[in-house]
């Protein structure tokens, strides 16, 4: 799956290379330069007062690192891990962190200009995670922006709840 036309490449100065994945049969793609890592599953120590789509911590030469349940973040169930799933480890600025997904599909080559916006991103901020949309190959394909899918802020109003 690798999304190139020549044409778009040659008049766009901006063209990223992104790592595409799935979970279930929705595609997804974050900007490989925040990628530093994919390992298969490995289980996870749980936290208390985590939210649901926080699977737990792992240990990475020394770093605990969060790892967050993609599906659940995107309320469509828990992962149930198995051979084929794997854990992205991004750096975000001054964190690190694991994203679960199915399966890492390709590295997709795309110019800025082939990027198209997400409907109503304006009046839903629930989308505010995405960078974009991109056809490749007939799937439409989610650009995310992991740093605001994951926000520190969001995380620790969710572990700590208001009353």
């Amino acid at each position: 799956m690798t999304s190139q036309s020549s044409s778009a490449i040659a008049s766009d100065d901006l063209v990223k290379q992104y790592i595409s994945f799935t979970i279930g049969d929705d595609h997804y793609a974050v900007e490989i330069t925040m990628v530093r890592e994919i390992k298969g599953w490995i289980p996870t120590t749980d936290l208390p007062n985590s939210p649901d789509y926080m699977r737990g911590v792992i240990n990475m030469r020394g770093v605990i690192v969060p790892v967050f349940d993609l599906r659940t973040r995107f309320q469509r169930g828990t992962t149930e891990p198995g051979r084929t799933h794997v854990v992205i480890i991004i750096r975000l600025e001054e964190r690190t962190i694991g994203i679960l997904v199915d399966a890492v599909s390709d590295i997709l080559t795309i110019a800025s200009a082939d990027i198209l916006a997400v409907p109503d991103q304006d009046a839903n901020p629930e989308y505010s995670f995405m960078e974009g949309l991109v056809s490749v190959e007939g799937k439409m394909v989610a650009i995310l922006k992991p740093d605001l899918l994951f926000q520190v802020d969001l995380i620790t109003d969710n572990m700590n709840p208001k009353e």
